[in-house]
């Protein structure tokens, strides 16, 4: 079962609890030394950051897979940084991503620093709403189109994971793998909290990988088998044809799923159930193109179903799409509870134009 961490961070002790938390984390994802050390770096210098311009806030750090939707049951994993608080916001976030710029009592690594050492990354900020920066850290072994990065495809995906009360473990889980010239975005719900519900999600993380050639109807029977032994979930499943354009959604349980094309967002529906206990005789499964500027949210329960998109939802196809899930996350919450229950958002969009030609 995944380990997740979540850090209040209020004050300076707090910002060693940050770097401990990344080390454990680094160590897990059998991170070499120096990108371990890499990881201590930028999740110091961001939880140092909440402190001097946000007012205090929260550091998420969680094991992920690469942005670049892979082949199979891939066991490259990155280390994902997330902080994010309900402060003043960074009036000039260009200025604050220059190297030689840094934080009063900080390590002197800067948010430009932060980003030239991370694998990826990005800030989102809006004055008088508060700020969202993600890092991932991983090997720097393999970079996408070599190593075990397919091919890559016109679209990515990212997500945060909170557990409720700052427990060890989220029953909820969420992943995306490809097959083919399709990717699959799954997102599942476990029932109930803790380390049984977090052993329903995982096992429908891994069912997920060894079946991701087959439709979101028959993976959601698939599932279902898989799953029979634990206490059951609700689980979304959408899959993108990225040739085709089209993209096909089916769900089971309370797992919510909002896309957006254009200005306009409509919910996909799920069936009432659990899946590894008890599956709907029909599946429907639903179909909608899928455009440039089309984005896809799925989210557990533990946030609110009446949720704003905001406005990183709403333009740029250039943030990363863990932004979006942690600013959707931090734009339901509050600076006193952030989340009600376990806690995922997970989104799938366009990848940015490519600027290299």
């Amino acid at each position: 079962m995944p380990r997740v961490w979540e850090v209040p961070v209020h004050d300076s002790t707090r910002v060693r609890d940050v770097r401990v938390a990344a080390r454990d984390a680094a160590g897990r994802a059998r991170l070499p030394e120096d990108r371990l050390a890499a990881a201590e770096l930028v999740a110091t210098e961001l939880a140092t950051n909440l402190l001097k311009h946000g007012g205090g806030g929260r550091v998420l750090l969680d094991l992920v897979d690469p942005p670049a939707p892979a082949y199979g049951d891939d066991d490259l994993r990155l280390v994902q940084i997330v902080a994010f608080d309900h402060g003043p916001g960074i009036a000039d976030v260009e200025t604050a991503l220059r190297d030689g710029f840094s934080t009063t009592d900080s390590l002197g690594a800067g948010l430009g620093t932060c980003r030239r050492t991370a694998d990826g990354f990005g800030l989102h900020s809006v004055p008088g709403r508060g700020t969202v920066a993600m890092a991932r850290i991983g090997h720097r072994s393999a970079r996408p189109g070599t190593g075990p990065y397919p091919p890559p495809v016109p679209v990515r995906v990212g997500g945060v994971n909170v557990p409720l009360a700052g427990g060890e473990f989220s029953g909820d889980a969420w992943t995306c793998v490809r097959a083919a010239d399709r990717v699959t975005l799954m997102l599942a719900d476990g029932l109930g909290h803790g380390p049984q519900a977090a052993r329903a999600s995982s096992a429908a993380v891994h069912a997920l990988h060894q079946a991701a050639h087959l439709p979101p109807a028959e993976l959601l029977r698939r599932l279902h088998t898989a799953l029979r032994d634990t206490r059951g979930a609700a689980v979304a499943v959408a899959q993108l044809d990225v040739i085709a354009g089209q993209l096909y959604f089916a769900g089971v349980g309370n797992v919510g799923a909002r896309l957006r094309r254009g200005d306009d967002w409509h919910g996909l529906i799920s069936r009432p159930g659990i899946v590894g206990a008890h599956l709907p005789g029909h599946l429907h499964q639903h179909q909608e193109p899928w455009t440039p500027d089309s984005l896809l949210v799925l989210h557990s329960d533990g946030l609110p179903s009446r949720w704003n998109p905001g406005p990183t939802t709403g333009g740029t196809p250039l943030l990363d799409p863990a932004v979006i899930a942690a600013s959707i996350l931090r734009d339901a919450s509050s600076p006193a509870r952030p989340v009600r229950d376990d806690t995922a958002v997970a989104v799938l969009s366009p990848s940015p134009p490519d600027r290299s030609s």
